[in-house]
């Protein structure tokens, strides 16, 4: 039987005492999870070990830890897999992080996650009148909330998302995936007023960086800045100019691209504010702007991070690269409609019987025509228009 070396966080607030590390060796097999270790060695070596868990099928998401340095499921995690990114094959299970800790893997969920969770309103506010019997939603409108609603809620996005790091007050990936949910669905009657309130909102959906790592995080494919990145669009789409310039800010990292081929910071923060024309650029906002990210600049020209000459003038791809992104830009606004990305659904047409049909990849187009049926879940109990 091998043998794995679980190397515990341990942390009890009420003891007074610091964080240490607490090493246990358990004997499973390889494909046994890295819950079952930590079990084992609850059971066999120190019953003090605080852990959470229930389902052991990466259902409930309540196992969730960081192993290796990594968020995720304990109980959807192998330990030969766990063992071989480890540190001298030694598995490393922490807490999740942005969270408080209330007994070594045991955290404060209530604290962050779900008070984030009830911040979005996390349920459909029914249109009126209310029909008789049902709502009759299309299709391909299920197929685009598929993807959102298939989080297990097991915060692993929220341990792992960086700018929660730095700002805790953001409202994060979680609860903003859950709000495309209902954003998405076209029996919510806040549409407008849920997309103002994260636009307005300081940390709301234009404080994600973009940094990946929810995505990196997600068990179950949600891909929660994917959702993020939706809810930008969607508030683009409604022309919602916010406060916190996000709309704009996005606007003008789209037309410097198109423009330059690359991005041009003395031009970003102009646009950001007043536009694209000549007067636009010396907006007050942009002016007050520029000054309070003066000691950055002169912070970054005295390391070199920065070019003044490339900063001030710009740099141009050359015309023949230029011309290939314009293309691009040409391409994609050229299409009759927009085709959204949904990374949950996969499969094949089912309508073509003798499986020959282009099978869809994770990550390609969403389609009412190629996405199968049996991709789309019913409605749950929190899913219901009553509720």
């Amino acid at each position: 039987m091998p043998e794995y070396t679980l190397r515990i966080r341990r942390y009890d607030p009420e003891s007074g005492q610091p964080p240490y590390w607490d090493e246990h060796t358990v004997n499973l097999e390889g494909h046994r999870s890295v819950l079952e270790g930590i079990l084992q060695a609850k059971n066999e070596s120190d019953g003090s070990i605080g852990v959470r868990c229930s389902c052991r099928a990466a259902i409930c998401g309540s196992c969730g830890v960081s192993i290796n340095g990594q968020s995720g499921l304990a109980c959807h995690t192998h330990l030969d897999k766990a063992a071989a990114h480890g540190r001298d094959g030694v598995i490393e299970v922490e807490p999740m992080n942005n969270m408080p800790v209330i007994k070594d893997l045991i955290t404060d969920m209530e604290a962050v996650h779900w008070k984030k969770i009830q911040r979005v309103t996390p349920w459909l506010i029914h249109k009126e009148p209310v029909p008789e019997r049902e709502y009759i939603v299309p299709h391909e409108n299920m197929v685009d909330i598929t993807q959102s609603m298939a989080c297990i809620q097991c915060a692993a996005c929220v341990s792992s998302c960086l700018s929660m790091e730095v700002d805790p007050l953001f409202i994060g990936p979680a609860a903003l995936a859950k709000a495309y949910r209902f954003v998405g669905d076209p029996r919510d009657a806040a549409q407008e007023d849920r997309l103002r309130d994260l636009a307005e909102d300081p940390h709301g959906m234009y404080d994600c960086t973009h940094c990946f790592s929810c995505i990196e995080a997600c068990p179950k494919g949600v891909a929660p800045m994917n959702q993020i990145m939706r809810l930008r669009r969607v508030a683009g789409d409604h022309k919602i100019v916010d406060r916190n310039n996000g709309h704009r800010h996005e606007a003008a990292f789209v037309t410097l691209i198109k423009g330059y081929g690359l991005l041009h910071e003395a031009e970003l923060l102009p646009r950001s504010y007043g536009g694209d024309s000549w007067f636009g650029k010396f907006h007050p906002a942009a002016g007050q702007e520029l000054l309070s990210s003066f000691p950055v600049v002169v912070k970054g020209l005295m390391r070199r991070k920065m070019n003044p000459k490339i900063a001030l003038l710009g740099h141009k791809l050359d015309k023949p690269d230029l011309n290939q992104v314009k293309s691009i830009y040409d391409t994609v606004h050229g299409k009759d409609q927009r085709n959204e990305l949904n990374l949950y659904i996969s499969g094949y047409d089912e309508d073509d019987a003798d499986g020959s049909g282009d099978q869809v990849p994770v990550g390609g187009e969403l389609n009412a025509g190629n996405a199968p049926d049996a991709g789309s879940p019913g409605l749950d109990a929190e899913d219901s228009p009553t509720r």
